[in-house]
């Protein structure tokens, strides 16, 4: 028996791991269609960002409320899972409590500390579906969400609330077992939450207690490796992304737009005029802008998968509060669904891509939501995640204006008047100084 246990978990194990290897692989071969970008400097600065942005969310605690109850769920579950390896240890070698006789009596300390945040998980994940479903904040009832989306949500949170009691079931289970001296339940010293609840199990007898032990050891596993394999397809692949995000984010100040070397040329040519005779000729015409999502970074795909969906970004927005289209929420959002579409595409034909005659500027992402954005940086500012839908909507607009001459009529006024008065306004260079002698 304890043979086919021990097989059956490690097939359980080798699949769940095989299933979400080939996934991750997609998904690194997707972000790796954007173009190159080099973002390797000041690692110093980079590993600063990662601790602060991703694992001490800092940019959450502007609501210490809601930062203090995500980080219990955030971290609370991450640690917590430090004690999944001790049970897929136990399910390859067919043991029980394997690292108690290695850890004595720091073992139930460390359980003790695990179940009380496995307390702290419940209460996050309660209080964040009443937020979501109850008392419907604006940002989660968004037509951003609409389908899916909000599905995703409330799945993600009702999963980790039923692996933590299954956690806490299967400890108290334990306790029970090993209280009355059954075989294979070694003592581990007094849980700190289950050896309170032990009391609930006192009527039942030692088969009872080992199925609902062994039940919850089989279902918590199954549990974590199925909620392994569903993040690649959900908002919550964060957990692993916000990591990497946060260490290529950006160093530059905010309002520093990144500028085309080619575009910056002609503007020096343009303001010495002598330097053209002598200005080595391009063999290649520059491309402006990105109308798909292979036209963008690596970065900006990897913000895209990174999305956790939370509408920060929208809420900040000023476009979206006065009613306009534009929601960075959504930027990012239809990014990932046309990287995704682009990665099927290549897979179902063998590495190639073919033609479906959809780009994701105007099949996903139309010119009235990216002429609404006043380029203020609040949605970058607001990410807890270090992303910046900005720069997609930068480079998807200026295809729009350098590759397909579109833009409204004050704009088009605009870059006229740049080009042959090297200023916005209607006045020459040698007219614009006379207002002051009046």
């Amino acid at each position: 028996m304890r043979i086919v246990q021990e097989l059956l978990f490690v097939i359980l194990f080798g699949t769940a791991v095989y299933l979400f290897s080939r996934k991750a692989g997609q998904i690194r071969k997707n972000i790796l269609l954007g173009r190159d970008n080099d973002l390797n400097d000041h690692p110093d600065l980079r590993w600063k960002n990662l601790l602060l942005l991703a694992f001490g969310q800092k940019k959450m605690f502007r609501n210490p409320l809601v930062a203090v109850l995500h980080f219990f769920v955030y971290a609370g579950f991450l640690i917590i899972n430090i004690e999944i390896l001790e049970i897929i240890l136990d399910g390859i070698l067919g043991q029980h409590r394997l690292f108690v006789p290695v850890l004595g009596g720091l073992y139930p300390v460390l359980i003790g500390l695990f179940e009380i945040l496995a307390v702290l998980v419940l209460t996050g994940c309660a209080i964040f579906l009443v937020r979501r479903n109850i008392l419907k904040l604006k940002r989660f009832i968004s037509k951003d969400l609409d389908g899916w989306p909000r599905s995703d949500a409330n799945y993600i949170l009702i999963t980790e609330i039923v692996l933590m009691l299954l956690f806490l079931t299967m400890n108290t289970a334990d306790q029970a077992l090993q209280g009355r001296g059954a075989a294979h339940y070694i003592p581990t010293g007094n849980f700190w939450i289950s050896g309170i609840l032990t009391p609930i199990f006192a009527g039942m007898s030692d088969g009872t207690l080992e199925v609902i032990e062994r039940g919850c050891w089989w279902l918590h596993i199954a549990g974590v490796l199925a909620f392994l394999n569903y993040l690649p397809y959900s908002k919550h692949l964060h957990i692993i992304l916000a990591f990497p995000n946060a260490y290529y984010a950006s160093l530059e100040p905010k309002g520093e737009m990144e500028n085309m070397p080619a575009v910056q040329h002609e503007v020096q040519l343009m303001l010495q005029p002598e330097l053209a005779a002598n200005a080595p000729a391009s063999d290649t015409m520059p491309k402006f802008g990105a109308k798909d999502v292979t036209d963008l970074t690596w970065k900006n795909l990897l913000d895209a998968y990174s999305c956790t969906e939370c509408g920060r970004c929208t809420a900040a927005c000023p476009a979206n509060i006065t009613g306009k289209r534009l929601s960075p929420r959504k930027i990012m959002m239809d990014t990932r669904d046309r990287l995704e579409e682009v990665g099927r595409n290549i897979k179902a034909n063998n590495g190639t891509f073919t033609d479906d005659n959809k780009t994701l500027l105007r099949d996903y992402i139309t010119e009235e939501e990216l002429r609404a954005c006043t380029t203020c940086n609040a949605c970058v500012q607001e990410c807890p995640v270090s992303i910046n839908p900005l720069d997609i909507i930068l480079q998807l607009r200026r295809h729009l204006v350098m590759e397909e001459s579109s833009a409204p009529a004050e704009w088009t006024g605009m870059f006229s008047n740049i080009e042959n008065n090297m200023a916005p306004w209607k006045f020459s260079m040698d007219d614009r100084d006379k207002w002051a002698t009046e």
